[in-house]
């Protein structure tokens, strides 16, 4: 997509999230919407099982967080899991890089900013998409397990909409392991605050593992996301041109 391009599908999504519009906007807007997912689908059908790992787009490969992702994606990537990103720079980057370390799967759901988010050298194939409630998607629906680094709003954003999914039952339970416990510690705080309170249960909190250990996030992939569920490689179909 070039930047005319870029800036027209940027500005669409802010028109269509400022309120009602004509029913026709609505419609072309759906389909744009509905043609985004159909190539997201075939890109990534048959690239997994994967585990998705979120974090920063902004640390630097000499940055301990970076050196964690990346020591932690080859780890994933030896377990027999295709690690999937975002695609950027940062975490992102380094998670891409520790599969290719070990000669592992790697794949990205590249966002189109306005501010140019290249895909990272790392990968091995990428989509790339306009929006980013389509891409937050597609990061969920090819993976048995979600990592969660150090990062922004986007971070937070992905590792709270990933608990909502599987404590409401619209996602299956998943194992969510949370990383830079540092980092983390007001959030954990702020969790326990809230099953103190009443406003999640005591039970949610199975849903996450915080650890900076690598072989214990390995050992619980290992234990609820392998051993709990039968993954499989899903087959292709030479009738949708899918190989």
């Amino acid at each position: 997509m070039n930047e005319e391009e870029l800036k027209a599908a940027t500005e669409e999504e802010i028109d269509f999230l400022e309120g009602p519009r004509s029913r026709w906007k609505e419609f072309t807007f759906s389909v744009s919407v509905f043609a985004e997912f159909i190539r997201g689908f075939r890109a990534l059908a048959f690239k997994g099982p994967c585990v998705t790992m979120f974090g920063s787009a902004r640390f630097k490969e000499d940055h301990k967080y970076y050196k964690l992702a990346r020591e932690m994606a080859a780890e994933v990537a030896k377990l027999g899991f295709t690690v999937m990103t975002g695609g950027g720079p940062g975490i992102m980057e380094a998670s891409n890089r520790g599969a290719k370390d070990v000669n592992g799967r790697s794949i990205g759901c590249n966002i189109e900013l306005p501010f140019e988010q290249t895909p990272n050298p790392y990968l091995d194939s990428w989509v790339d998409m306009k929006y980013f409630f389509v891409r937050k998607v597609l990061l969920v629906k090819y993976s048995y397990a979600f990592i969660t680094f150090p990062g922004g709003f986007g971070t937070m954003d992905e590792l709270y909409e990933s608990m909502t999914l599987i404590q409401t039952g619209k996602m299956a339970g998943f194992p969510i392991i949370v990383m830079g416990t540092d980092f983390y510690k007001d959030t954990i705080a702020m969790i326990e605050r809230m099953k103190e309170e009443g406003t999640i249960s005591p039970k949610d909190m199975d849903l996450l593992l915080f650890t900076d250990d690598v072989k214990e996030a390995s050992d619980h992939l290992k234990k609820y996301a392998i051993e709990k569920y039968k993954l499989r490689n899903p087959n292709p179909s030479w009738i949708l041109g899918e190989h």
